[in-house]
């Protein structure tokens, strides 16, 4: 959407808010949450055709699984906002070559995922539903993806998990939902009102929601990767990740931008797997 487009969205729930700012808090939550993009190209689903592909339920919702088997160790992908799991091209034949199992899932209302809502939580929810059934020694997650992988293994601690490669995530959903009330311009009605439904949701106020601080309790040795000039995701919330999460290490880029599917980082990473 074009800047004219989101303040044009963003004033017309201001003025809705005049009248009831409940309802407009509603509203934003759900454009919030609704993807605009992530299902299915053509050209991507070339990418996963070559695995084989598994759903599995989750409370009522299919979760697309895709799996390359490999006698080494298994590798759980987790992809980021408005993608899925062809993103991971740029480094599955890397991967491949290393022998592992290679599995990749589809975000809530992503890919060939079910729902029409996405949230970080409900996220971590599907990635511990596959973890439990693959048993990852690693995990890679890219953005909100790394996020929701922090979250699982906060509240579900996995020990097959011995390694958490995060790449370009965020911190912590406060700067997230702040940077999304800052674009789309909405007046204290709204944006308290999206405090509060949060709170009702989850029991849980929005600064809860701090992936850095959770790192605390993970024992798996992690590695961060984030670019300096990361237009999408500060690269304060790397610094926030390596100040709070003891058992890691980051690798600062700069020129790789939010994505990082620079080829010369996939050496690292492999090396970072086998260490």
């Amino acid at each position: 959407m074009s800047s004219f487009v989101i303040k044009s969205i963003g004033n017309a729930l201001n003025a809705t808010s005049l009248v009831s700012s409940k309802y407009a808090s509603k509203k934003a939550l759900n454009l919030f949450a609704s993807p605009r993009k992530g299902r299915y190209t053509d050209e991507q689903r070339k990418v996963v055709s070559s695995a084989l592909f598994e759903e599995i339920t989750y409370d009522g919702l299919d979760i697309a699984t895709y799996r390359w088997n490999g006698k080494g160790k298994t590798i759980l992908l987790v992809h980021g906002w408005e993608s899925n799991a062809s993103r991971w091209d740029y480094i599955l034949e890397d991967l491949k070559a290393q022998n592992y199992n290679i599995i990749a899932l589809d975000a809530p209302a992503h890919g060939r995922s079910g729902g029409k809502q996405f949230n970080a939580v409900l996220y971590s929810e599907f990635i511990n539903i596959v973890a439990q059934k693959f048993q990852p020694e690693a995990m890679i997650g890219h953005s909100v993806g790394g996020m929701a992988s922090v979250f699982f293994m906060h509240s579900y601690p996995l020990d097959s998990v011995k390694k958490m490669i995060l790449l370009g995530a965020p911190a912590h959903f406060t700067g997230v939902f702040a940077r999304y009330k800052s674009m789309m311009g909405y007046n204290r009605r709204i944006s308290n009102g999206l405090d509060r439904i949060v709170l009702e949701r989850f029991g849980k106020s929005v600064d809860y929601f701090s992936a850095a601080n959770f790192t605390k309790s993970i024992k798996a040795k992690g590695l961060i990767i984030h670019d300096k000039k990361d237009k999408i995701i500060p690269y304060e919330d790397a610094q926030l990740f390596a100040n709070r999460y003891k058992n890691a290490e980051l690798i600062s880029t700069s020129g790789f931008g939010h994505g990082l599917k620079d080829k010369s980082l996939t050496p690292k990473v492999i090396e970072f797997i086998n260490s």
